[in-house]
C-alpha cells in the first residue's frame, strides 16, 4: 500500500505585483496555513517520505514552509511539470520518478488547481471534490510500487482545509 498526500499551495498574494503567474507568491495567510498544515502531518505521523512540488513560487513556498514546520526529512524535488499539469501529466510525473519512489510509502505533491480537485476525484473513483488553497487530501493507494498508480485505485483517508484545522486547533 502507498499513500499519495495532495497539498494544494497557500493563498497567494495577488497584490504583490508580480505579473507573471509562474512567480506569485505566498500571501501572509498562506504562509501561516502551510506551516499549520505542516505541523499538523507531523503530530499525526503523516510525514511525507519525499516531496514534489511545483516549480511555481507559491507552491514550492507553501512545501518549503510545511516541511520546516514539520520538520521533515530529506529535500524537495522541484519540477515545473506540475505548473499547469492535467491529471494523466501529475501522474506521469509519479511514475517517471518511481525508482527514486518505490522506497517511499508516502508521497506529497504540492501543486494547483484545477488538477488536484480532478486528481483525488479520479483516484477515489469519482465524486467531487474541491480543494481550496491549503487544503490536504491524503489517498491509500492498492499499489506496491508508483509505476502502477491509476485512477480509481484510491480510498480516502482525509481530507482536511486549513479553515478547518485553525478551529479544531484553537
Amino acid at each position: 500500500m502507498k499513500t499519495l498526500m495532495l497539498l494544494r499551495h497557500g493563498k497567494s498574494d495577488w497584490d504583490s505585483g508580480i505579473a507573471s503567474d509562474h512567480e506569485r507568491v505566498l500571501a501572509p495567510r498562506g504562509q501561516k496555513a502551510a506551516r499549520l498544515v505542516g505541523r499538523m502531518m507531523t503530530a499525526t505521523d503523516l510525514q511525507p517520505d519525499r516531496v514534489i512540488s511545483s516549480s511555481a513560487v507559491r507552491a514550492l513556498t507553501t512545501a518549503q514552509l510545511a516541511a520546516d514546520a514539520g520538520d521533515w526529512p530529506g529535500e524537495i524535488q522541484v519540477t515545473r511539470d506540475l505548473y499547469g499539469a492535467s491529471v494523466g501529466g501529475a501522474l506521469e510525473v509519479l511514475r517517471a520518478r518511481a525508482r527514486d519512489l518505490d522506497s517511499a510509502e508516502r508521497v506529497l505533491m504540492v501543486g494547483h488547481e484545477p488538477t488536484w480537485s480532478s486528481l483525488a476525484s479520479g483516484l477515489v473513483g469519482g465524486g467531487r471534490l474541491a480543494v481550496v488553497t491549503a487544503t490536504l487530501v491524503v489517498i491509500d493507494l492498492a499499489i506496491q510500487r508508483w509505476t502502477d498508480i491509476e485512477l480509481g485505485r484510491g480510498e480516502l483517508r482525509l481530507f482536511i482545509s486549513p479553515r478547518w484545522l485553525k478551529k479544531a486547533t484553537d
